[in-house]
């Protein structure tokens, strides 16, 4: 799987589920959940976006592990506001409020890095292991594994059924499916990694 932000829900219950191998090789894309995540709002499904320093010009592509955050942009302030916006009200916010201040306090440099540490502090969150095996050459038919890696895709659809729970802005818009794993954590609290452990996920799905 790749490293991304505040992973979503699908992804993060295939790291519940699974042993997990970050893909830590490949070239940066656009349009992918590497630097954006989604949560909800009281104007509906919103996201957060990171933005970043592009390379082009004869350095060609990047690779992703040296994609770096442009931080001359307030960007962790305005997500963490509007993270205290959409979930203020929500059951388990302050309860891990304080678990999270950090990765929008500490500056990062490269986005790599940052979306393996928001991986780690929500495994920590939900009492789950993180894991810790990275990749060491690119494959692209990776033999033997399950290949989760298009799961980064922004605009993928996967055939997943994600059941209700309770979401803060509910009756405004409705169940909104497969948001930031942060979402599912602010709404079900420790309730979240048995809730992610039965999410009926197959093979072909990663």
């Amino acid at each position: 799987m790749h490293p991304t932000y505040f992973p979503d829900i699908i992804s993060f219950a295939h790291l519940a589920q699974q042993e997990v191998v970050w893909e830590v090789q490949d070239h940066y894309q656009k349009q992918t959940y590497r630097n954006r995540t989604y949560i909800a709002t009281d104007q509906g499904r919103q996201m957060l976006n990171i933005p970043i320093k592009h390379v082009g010009g004869s350095q060609g592509r990047q690779d992703y592990r040296s994609v770096k955050l442009e931080n001359s942009y307030p960007w962790q302030r305005q997500h963490w506001r509007g993270i205290q916006t959409a979930y203020r009200t929500s059951p388990f916010f302050e309860f891990y409020e304080d678990e999270l201040l950090p990765l929008f306090k500490n500056e990062f440099t490269y986005l790599m890095e940052l979306n393996l540490e928001t991986a780690r502090v929500l495994c920590e969150c939900l009492q789950l292991d993180f894991p810790e095996h990275k990749t060491t050459r690119w494959e692209s038919d990776p033999e033997g594994v399950v290949d989760g890696r298009r799961l980064v895709n922004a605009k993928a659809e996967y055939i997943v059924t994600i059941p209700e729970y309770r979401q803060v802005f509910m009756d405004r818009h409705g169940f909104l499916q497969n948001l930031s794993t942060l979402d599912l954590l602010f709404n079900l609290g420790p309730e979240a990694p048995a809730y992610l452990d039965q999410l009926n996920l197959k093979t072909g799905d990663a």
